[in-house]
């Protein structure tokens, strides 16, 4: 469910656990992200709720959705494992004692430092995107004396009927390896000495609001589970991936985790292996909001713009995917409504946030709040135009606790070298 945001009827303002918007922004300026630990807490039991008939599951939690210290540490305490891409991912986790048995790194390029140190900390299996990855897999870990778990990554050819950007399961795919091959990498993977194949992985995309496309995949990972059965290959898990939507817009019909885990977890029992899912957007992206404020109000040809202090480089899912966030004035009128289009600083066209937004009584140092931004918001942002990345903010028992610092124009020069002084 999204994020429990509503208005006081009192004096109509926002309000995120019982905490006022335009109070958070008064103390930490704008652009700024707010999350709630409530709801993200909620959105996890709900989860394992769903999925508590498995006999073996592990909820592994996609670090690139959201990668927050404080965020990873909340996930941690409830319980999950984690799904990394990066050596920075796992360096974030290690900075809070994860468990490694509950970590599984994913991804299409993989370094050799990424692999050796994910081996050293001792990680639950790497999912492998190919032949040639495999056999550098074996190869690092024959260095160090290590037999690494491993799970092909299988690409069913699934359309998952999602935006093109994040669908991941289809021939036309950089990620994983095509179905019909993925047997014959599993008999080489059983020839190497420091290779353990443990799992089968598929991962078809984000976003993704119908079951069917889930279903589907399976399907196809039952069948090459029966056959490396057949081959004395013996597969503990089964990685369905993450994918599952949330509500943007007031259209979307978000289908209950219990509805999808019955569609998985009597598949999964039936062959009596464990299950590995990697959520991500679906238990942030509710969680958290982007903060902005209006700067000016702008007509061009009977063309209403708000324009306001966060842009492309502070929310990219916009510009990059033509997403929808909902958008809302923190303080609420019925007077003088007109439609706008919310546009951002940073010189590009495509630096809009929203079109069409209706919004009542607009004026400069009005606070808008920008909807589910807690997946792929700031994880996604940049410096684009020298601009400082915006803070974060956690509300947390009734309060709103700083997790983030704003960062600087400083910061952002600091590792800049200048290589000749300019005359006088």
């Amino acid at each position: 469910m999204p994020v429990e945001i509503m208005r006081l009827p009192k004096w109509f303002l926002f309000h995120l656990d019982k905490v006022s918007l335009e109070e958070v922004a008064k103390e930490f300026g704008t652009p700024c992200y707010v999350y709630s630990k409530s709801s993200i807490t909620t959105e996890f039991l709900d989860y394992k709720e769903a999925f508590s008939e498995c006999d073996n599951v592990k909820i592994c939690y996609s670090v690139k959705a959201n990668s927050n210290i404080n965020i990873l540490k909340t996930f941690k305490e409830l319980g999950a494992g984690f799904d990394i891409v990066s050596l920075g991912e796992l360096e974030r986790l290690k900075l809070i004692n994860a468990d490694p048995k509950k970590i599984v790194f994913s991804g299409v390029a993989k370094s050799d430092e990424e692999i050796l140190e994910s081996l050293k900390y001792g990680i639950l299996f790497f999912n492998v995107e190919s032949q040639d990855e495999l056999e550098n897999i074996n190869l690092l870990a024959a260095k160090i004396n290590k037999v690494a778990n491993i799970s092909l990554r299988v690409n069913p050819d699934i359309d998952p009927k999602t935006h093109p950007y994040i669908s991941t399961g289809l021939k036309s795919s950089k990620f994983g390896i095509a179905v019909d091959q993925a047997l014959e990498i599993y008999k080489v993977s059983k020839n190497l000495k420091n290779v353990n194949p443990i799992g089968i992985d598929a991962h078809i995309g984000s976003q993704i609001l119908d079951f069917q496309p889930f279903s589907d995949s399976l399907d196809r990972l039952e069948e090459l589970f029966n056959k490396l059965t057949e081959l004395n290959i013996n597969i503990e898990y089964i990685d369905i991936g993450g994918g599952l939507g949330i509500k943007y817009s007031d259209d979307d019909i978000i289908p209950s985790k219990k509805d999808f885990a019955k569609k998985i977890v009597t598949k999964i029992n039936k062959l009596k292996c464990g299950l590995v899912l990697e959520p991500g957007r679906s238990l942030v992206g509710n969680s958290g909001v982007l903060l902005t404020s209006v700067v000016y109000e702008k007509n061009n040809y009977g063309k209403n713009f708000l324009i306001v202090d966060a842009g492309m480089n502070d929310i990219l899912r916009p510009s990059l995917y033509n997403a929808y966030h909902k958008i809302e004035k923190v303080s609420d009128s019925t007077e003088n409504e007109k439609t706008f289009d919310i546009v951002g600083p940073i010189c590009e066209t495509g630096d809009v946030l929203g079109h069409d937004v209706q919004i009542n009584n607009a004026k400069k140092g009005d606070i808008l709040v920008i909807n589910s931004a807690g997946a792929y918001g700031h994880v996604m942002s940049s410096n684009y135009n020298s601009k400082p990345k915006a803070p974060e903010v956690l509300i947390h028992d009734g309060k709103a606790k700083l997790i983030k610092k704003r960062e600087t124009i400083v910061q952002i020069l600091e590792n800049e070298i200048i290589l000749w002084k300019s005359p006088c």
